[in-house]
């Protein structure tokens, strides 16, 4: 989340007004995230005021965000605590501001956890788990478009940015990465749509009890065990070090398999797909610190945090049994 287009009140305003959702009081731009600009919207009506985020889309078109506004709307709809996109008069949930794609959706109640513990973990793990089990009958596809094949096509491009050591470990876990997407295990697996980015700071709480997942644009048909991965990735890793936390990661499969036992090739498969998200994360780390867009409020995420994470999911596989 970022500011790469400025939208004026009076633009807010008058999409308030297609919306029928009251009158601007607040209209506020959003530093956090790095991909679309965002604002938070207070409106207020006969009702009193309510708060809602605006995505303005700078990279999805108008074709690929039909798949993360209905996958959002599905949720809404089986009961997962997600932002529901508000629609407009002629019932559409994909809006149009200041000439680029836009959503409006509630803004989820209370605030991240930056400092998790085990409790927190095992929340987020059970909601991922339900949160998979209400996507199995949604209608639409869509690959996860920061999948293989986006990693084969940006790695080339961040490499000549590395030094040696760094570029040699991207490239050997690019190969080993296409090897194990090439293997009977990983075609085993069950998918369906994911979040693919449920970071801290995608998850809300409020006295202690999660409140909400948001964010859902980089979510698309992927294996659900990488889900579970990059879950794992950020709730259960010590951020200074990388290291794994195995009390947090055991609270998060656990409170997750309750809900959605884990099959045989998923708890195989678990070394390799945490080394799969540490590298996803990495590779997009890398592009945005080196290939930066001019954006106001923009602060790209450090990149060597995920080579850490990588190296350590490396030299230190996590086996499904210690979980």
């Amino acid at each position: 989340m970022a500011v790469f287009t400025e939208v004026s009140e009076a633009e807010a305003s008058a999409l308030l007004r297609e919306l029928k959702l009251g009158e601007l009081r607040e209209l506020r731009g959003i530093q956090s995230g790095i991909e679309n600009t965002n604002y938070f919207v207070t409106a207020e009506d006969m009702l009193g005021a309510r708060e809602y985020v605006l995505t303005l889309f700078e990279r999805l078109t108008a074709e690929q965000l039909p798949f993360y506004l209905h996958l959002m709307k599905h949720l809404a709809q089986h009961g997962i605590p997600v932002p529901d996109p508000q629609a407009d008069r002629g019932g559409d949930i994909l809006l149009t501001v200041c000439g680029k794609p836009a959503a409006l959706v509630n803004k989820l109640a209370g605030k991240h956890e930056l400092a998790p513990g085990p409790d927190h973990c095992a929340q987020v793990g059970a909601m991922l788990a339900r949160m998979h089990l209400a996507g199995r009958d949604y209608n639409r596809h869509q690959p996860n478009l920061r999948g293989l094949p986006w990693w084969n096509e940006t790695v080339p491009v961040v490499l000549p940015f590395l030094e040696e050591p760094q570029a040699a470990l991207l490239r050997s876990e690019l190969a080993y990465q296409n090897h194990v997407a090439a293997s009977s295990a990983c075609a085993a697996l069950p998918r369906g749509p994911v979040h693919a980015d449920l970071f801290r700071d995608n998850v809300m709480f409020e006295d202690g009890r999660l409140t909400g997942f948001f964010d859902f644009y980089f979510a698309g048909v992927d294996p659900w065990l990488f889900d579970i991965a990059v879950c794992l990735n950020d709730w259960a890793v010590d951020l200074p070090t990388g290291r794994h936390d195995a009390e947090r990661a055991r609270a998060f499969v656990q409170a997750y398999a309750s809900v959605r036992p884990l099959s045989a090739a998923e708890r195989q498969m678990l070394p390799a797909m945490l080394r799969a998200g540490a590298l996803r994360f990495w590779i997009s780390r890398l592009w945005d610190f080196h290939l930066p867009r001019e954006a106001s409020l923009l602060k790209p995420h450090d990149p060597t945090h995920f080579e850490r994470v990588l190296r350590e999911r490396v030299a230190h596989p996590v086996t499904s049994a210690s979980l």
